[in-house]
């Protein structure tokens, strides 16, 4: 087709335009590896360094991230990233010891983080609930969130979300970025869907 000088191609209006294709936010979940523990290590330092959602105030190191990961797998306890199609963590779940005794043993404190950019897309959902899933079928019989009391309403709303309920508050037991901090306290019982192996979590 030719065009004489001073024609236009017609330009369709904005609601005859096709719609483009909306962006996906695709991820998959599994269990953790030892070369993704660079890629956890800095979502939270992130936190560390910006955030009063964790009270820690030093950033981690690899060797603190290693020695996390072998405890986790010494006593086969969920430690679970989010991969995007590229191979980018987008953020990490894992369930540790609850307190320093082994008569806790099948209490588990669950630990969960998204990297920048990965928020309010469904992934803490969805992180959380393998978690969960991965901690029954271990035979684990509660979960327990300990929770910043400012700056982290997601992470509270989150854990309500999937059946997690308040248990209790501590004012003012933290300082971070010169205030007070206190932490709030939220339990969920699991369901078991195996007996817990008896494992000894500290030595004596």
């Amino acid at each position: 087709m030719q065009f004489e000088p001073g024609d236009r191609r017609r330009v369709l209006p904005r609601h005859l335009r096709p719609a483009a294709a909306p962006d996906t936010f695709s991820y998959a979940i599994r269990p953790a590896r030892a070369a993704d523990l660079p890629h956890v290590r800095e979502i939270y330092n992130h936190f560390v360094s910006n955030s009063a959602v964790t009270l820690d105030e030093r950033r981690s190191s690899i060797p603190y991230w290693r020695d996390k990961f072998a405890l986790l797998e010494r006593l086969g306890l969920p430690f679970l990233v989010a991969v995007s199609p590229s191979g980018a963590i987008l953020g990490y779940a894992l369930a540790q010891p609850w307190a320093g005794k082994n008569a806790y043993r099948y209490t588990v404190e669950d630990s969960i983080y998204l990297g920048p950019g990965a928020a309010g897309k469904g992934l803490g959902s969805a992180l959380l609930q393998a978690l969960i899933d991965a901690c029954e079928q271990r035979g684990l019989r509660e979960m327990v969130a300990v929770v910043s009391d400012q700056g982290a309403d997601a992470s509270i709303r989150l854990h309500e979300k999937l059946g997690f309920v308040e248990a209790g508050r501590m004012g003012r037991v933290g300082r971070k970025f010169g205030r007070d901090l206190g932490t709030v306290y939220l339990r969920r019982a699991l369901r078991p869907s195996r007996p817990r192996r008896r494992l000894s979590l500290f030595p004596r």
